[in-house]
């Protein structure tokens, strides 16, 4: 399964009959630990270091390894880095061309030793190891750690995406070329992944002690291609695959987690809150990879419009770039926070699909109607990440800079879109009516979730805020049009070094 689902060597969820009912009951947090076996994690730390690489975008600058051959019991090959990593102690001795920022980092523990591999629950019969410390096996006559600096062959199994297409648009115009700039100097790098999986990693194995069945999902930003070197992390619990009462038993879930972070984590974690909004969650920062996460629980449409958002930011290479111009604008001009009225990261990437998906020419398709299968709003939970698997590259006859398509944005946000009765829909690909429901009643903005049909954009409730946001699209398309130089929206050598 791709790195955030923590379902490799393990079955999905159980049957609604074998769950316990009393799922919520604490648990002592003196549970010892389960292992991988060393199948498993052998596939773990290969599976982990290709999908690392492919989703860091930036494959091109990745030294290739010379694979070592080995085979497992059933034939398969087995490829190694040259390289070992020895250990003394508990220190490891680091090697010339192992870069600073992936020095391992753990949390305490007084049965192992962590890297970035899923912990996942073996099968009881299989012989336990300790991980990843050595490995004993007639295979392995020393002490291996995986290194995630380095790219290893593609795998042959379906459990990641392929590796995506990583050439940059052509930027001729000076516009053009300060968004690329932008876009190469801020987009979120391997390193900034690895330390959010890392954390996500050491918090599965802890909270796996009051809740045996869970899993913790890697969600947003972090994978969807969007995320940038200063995005936080967003983290979603699930417990099990019906849905969960945000009112009562995810505010209980998220109390222990709470809990567990305040006590027994609390030299890893600082500062963490609970936030009893509509979807509660539990803030904190996590010390070691010096990230900011929001935790939530079975959130699960947070799992799909990850990989749906994904899918749309690799099938053409203009997207990224354009999205992420348009996330620190608005951030530079503060409309870019839900908590204080106005628009959510989130909301502005649909937004900028959509008006993407309505050129003449359009960009994007609606990728729910051209590929109903691979976006099915019922598609289990540990599938989902196949769907950008199978999707190829969308061939637009739009061609484009990133500079015309950066003013055509706010040209149709300021004189074009009808905020009084439109509603921005990436599932249908077009503008549509406003429906009539509560949700939608008497709202400024309307930005359709594309699974649940929910109002992305609904933390906009007052006109002041509106009316401020709705006045930047038209600023800004103004000294665009009039300057086309990016400096007079965004000052670019401070939002370079802020990342």
């Amino acid at each position: 399964m791709f790195p955030n689902s923590s379902n490799l060597g393990r079955p999905p969820f159980l049957r609604k009959h074998q769950q316990q009912s009393n799922f919520l009951n604490k648990l002592p947090l003196n549970i010892s630990p389960t292992f991988l076996s060393h199948q498993q994690i052998i596939d773990a730390q290969f599976n982990f270091q290709n999908a690392v690489s492919l989703l860091s975008g930036n494959l091109a600058t990745i030294p290739a390894v010379r694979p070592q051959s080995l085979t497992h019991g059933n034939g398969s090959p087995v490829h190694l880095s040259e390289a070992p990593v020895s250990f003394r102690g508990r220190k490891r001795v680091r090697e010339q061309n192992i870069p600073e920022d992936v020095k391992r980092q753990r949390f305490h523990s007084h049965r192992c030793e962590t890297t970035v591999v899923n912990q996942v629950v073996p099968l009881p019969e299989e012989r336990r190891y300790s991980f990843p410390g050595s490995i004993h096996s007639p295979l392995f006559h020393a002490r291996y750690v995986p290194d995630l600096t380095s790219c290893v062959p593609p795998l042959q199994d379906s459990l990641f995406p392929r590796p995506v297409e990583t050439t940059l648009p052509v930027a001729k115009d000076k516009l053009s070329q300060q968004v690329l700039a932008l876009f190469q100097a801020c987009q979120q790098q391997t390193c900034d992944l690895n330390r959010k999986e890392l954390c996500r990693t050491e918090l599965q194995r802890e909270i796996q002690r009051i809740f045996p069945q869970s899993r913790l999902f890697l969600v947003g930003s972090s994978l969807n291609g969007f995320g940038t070197r200063s995005s936080d992390g967003d983290l979603c619990l699930v417990v099990k695959e019906e849905p969960v009462n945000q009112k009562t038993e995810a505010r209980h879930i998220l109390s222990l987690v709470h809990k567990l972070f305040s006590t027994k984590l609390s030299s890893y974690i600082e500062r963490p809150q609970l936030i009893r909004a509509k979807v509660p969650i539990v803030k904190f920062r996590d010390k070691v990879s010096c990230v900011e996460f929001d935790l939530n629980v079975n959130n699960v449409v947070g799992i799909r419009n990850t990989f749906l958002l994904r899918t749309y930011a690799y099938i053409e290479n203009r997207v990224r770039p354009l999205v992420l111009v348009v996330k620190k604008w608005a951030n530079f001009h503060d409309i870019n926070d839900a908590s204080r009225g106005t628009l959510s990261s989130y909301s502005l990437v649909l937004m900028v699909l959509h008006y993407l998906q309505t050129l003449p020419d359009p960009i994007l398709p609606s990728l729910q109607k051209t590929y109903p299968e691979s976006f099915d709003p019922t598609m289990q939970l540990h599938l989902v990440h196949q769907a950008p698997c199978t999707i190829p590259r969308y061939l637009s006859k739009n061609g484009s800079s990133l500079g015309d398509l950066l003013i055509g944005f706010f040209k149709y946000y300021a004189t074009e879109f009808d905020w009084s009765h439109q509603m921005i829909s990436v599932r249908e690909a077009k503008a549509i009516p406003r429906p009539d429901g509560i949700e939608w009643r008497d709202k400024f903005i309307c930005v359709e979730e594309p699974f649940d049909g929910t109002n992305t954009a609904r933390a906009v409730h007052e006109k002041q805020k509106f009316d401020i946001i709705k006045g930047e699209f038209m600023k800004s398309w103004q000294i665009l049009r009039e300057n086309k130089d990016l400096n007079h929206l965004l000052p670019l050598r401070t939002t370079i070094q802020k990342r």
